[in-house]
């Protein structure tokens, strides 16, 4: 018997004991560092010349591993070992691809300190952004596999005297999965396990930036009973083994997570029929956001400012849920602005290795220079309340930055900067402040701070985002709990964790029966 789902608790690093176990992970995972990783295509280990080198963001000299670099020609490979795999995975058990996520998550939850030390060292996150991770991908793993015990037997649908109809889903085949660097563990594990776990073979193309805990899933997932074949790691460059495999015609599906700029170009590539191609691309995509907090005049204005601050800057604003934005009422405007600038000076950033910082580093170079280059933009734009300054001599680290008296329609307004930058702007009265942060072309998260129900309500059916929250921060969603995906720009609205999600890499077929 399966129990009810619960989502992973947390841990509490203030308690010695759990303090103690996550050093003594790191230290575990520090004796593994410089290590090879082989692809894993169809079982076997496959070693190239060519590597992928994962560092340390917080010290990009400590190289975590050098990782295989597939090519058009293993991806190739990988694409007729999944294909031909399809043909025996998709009648197989739901139960026991089900029973292959509880005995992952089980592993997991066994070593949970073990992969929250990777995600600190691969991903520069710190101990309780990294716990959160690893729990989030033991849910994915316990939510999904309750999921697919559901939609087993279908649907029920209506039949009639004289016939037997029903409604059930089979899978597609063959499913590209594009993953991010950010939630690097969380977000990788659910988007795989949610396309082999409903009876689809998959090509696991994890971020360059952090590929080496994709491995590890890999290893889980082998040791979890996993058959060779239906999961396929393939990490390589966008340009060439990406787009070989979303135009390829024997991909059924692509899910992805990143930015809109590569987003997009998946979504129009995928809409293409290739020549051998029998059917039409599906698409699971999330991309980013330009994420409001909307703080009214009848409010808690310490929860408020809280609110701002930890949305902004945990994980160093590396969230597509962070908030990059926080529209505020004109009467309470300068009380915030204050208390948000007081609270962003205690913070600091730097190595997270041990726990004594509340910020860590931005993943590489690209994004350190990218989000300075913002900051400039900034400075023309408003007011540098706090932060603006970077360091990238030794890791990749920017002080939290808090700009105000924005135009809602500066660039560091509307364009996603995916750092620790947070705007501030006013509004004259709460009907303003909605139809601002509704400015952007953006839809994923947002948050409205507010004690007026009348307002909750107006927020309710006007705030366009996939993921609105009252009277809390705009990021941390729980699978199962808040199921996450958002609206316009930020993508397909899939909602990640959430009860129909599995659908999407799955189609209905309906049967008749005449007596």
């Amino acid at each position: 018997m399966v129990v009810p789902y619960k989502h992973e608790p947390f841990t509490d690093f203030t308690l010695e004991e759990n303090r103690q176990e996550m050093l003594n992970a790191l230290k575990k995972v520090e004796a593994d560092l410089g290590k090879e990783y082989p692809l894993i295509i169809g079982g076997e280990r496959i070693t190239t010349e060519e590597k992928i080198v994962s560092v340390n963001p917080a010290n990009k000299e400590e190289v975590i591993g050098y990782v295989s670099k597939a090519n058009k020609d293993l991806a190739e490979k990988a694409m007729q070992v999944a294909d031909s795999t399809f043909e025996t995975w998709r009648t197989s058990d739901p139960k026991f691809r089900a029973d292959i996520l509880f005995r992952a998550a089980a592993i997991i939850r066994r070593r949970k300190h073990e992969f929250s030390a990777h995600l600190v060292k691969e991903g520069g996150k710190p101990w309780k952004e990294a716990d959160a991770d690893t729990a989030e991908a033991i849910d994915f793993l316990e939510y999904y596999g309750r999921q697919m015990l559901a939609l087993k037997d279908g649907v029920k649908v209506e039949s009639r005297p004289i016939e037997y109809n029903q409604y059930h889903y089979i899978p597609l085949g063959v499913g590209v999965v594009i993953s991010p660097w950010n939630f690097l563990f969380a977000i990788m594990a659910g988007t795989t396990v949610a396309a082999m776990v409903t009876g689809n073979t998959v090509l696991l193309k994890p971020a360059s930036a952090t590929p080496v805990i994709a491995y590890k899933l890999m290893e889980v997932l082998e040791e979890a009973g996993l058959p060779a074949g239906v999961i396929n790691y393939i990490p390589g460059p966008g340009g060439e083994v990406g787009d070989y495999l979303v135009d390829h015609p024997r991909t059924r599906f692509v899910s992805f997570t990143g930015s809109r700029e590569v987003g997009t170009r998946i979504f129009e590539r995928a809409a293409k029929v290739h020549e051998g191609q029998k059917w039409l691309k599906r698409t699971i995509i999330e991309m980013g956001g330009k994420d409001t907090i909307v703080v009214d005049n009848e409010a808690d204005l310490e929860l408020a400012a809280q609110s701002i601050v930890q949305s902004a800057f945990g994980f160093s604003g590396q969230k597509c849920s962070a908030c990059s934005r926080a529209v505020i009422h004109e009467d309470v405007y300068d009380q915030v602005k204050a208390r948000v600038a007081e609270l962003t000076k205690e913070l600091s950033a730097g190595n997270p290795h041990d726990n004594s910082h509340f910020m860590g580093p931005v993943i590489d170079q690209g994004a350190y220079d990218k989000i300075m280059e913002y900051v400039e933009i900034g400075k023309k734009e408003g007011e540098l309340l706090v932060g603006g300054d970077g360091d990238d001599s030794k890791g990749w680290f920017i002080n939290p930055t808090v700009f105000a008296d924005l135009d809602p329609k500066a660039r560091i307004m509307q364009e996603e900067i995916f750092g620790p930058v947070v705007g501030l702007t006013k509004a004259k009265d709460f009907t303003e402040a909605i139809k601002i942060a509704n400015n952007t072309e953006y839809g994923l998260t947002g948050a409205v701070i507010t004690n007026n129900r009348a307002h909750q309500e107006q927020a309710r059916r006007d705030f366009h985002v996939g993921n609105l929250y009252f009277n809390r921060g705009c990021t941390a969603a729980i699978v199962g709990y808040q199921p996450f995906g958002g609206f316009n720009m930020s993508g397909t609205d899939s909602k990640a964790g959430g009860p129909d999600y599995l659908i999407h890499h799955m189609q209905g077929k309906t049967t008749s029966e005449m007596f």
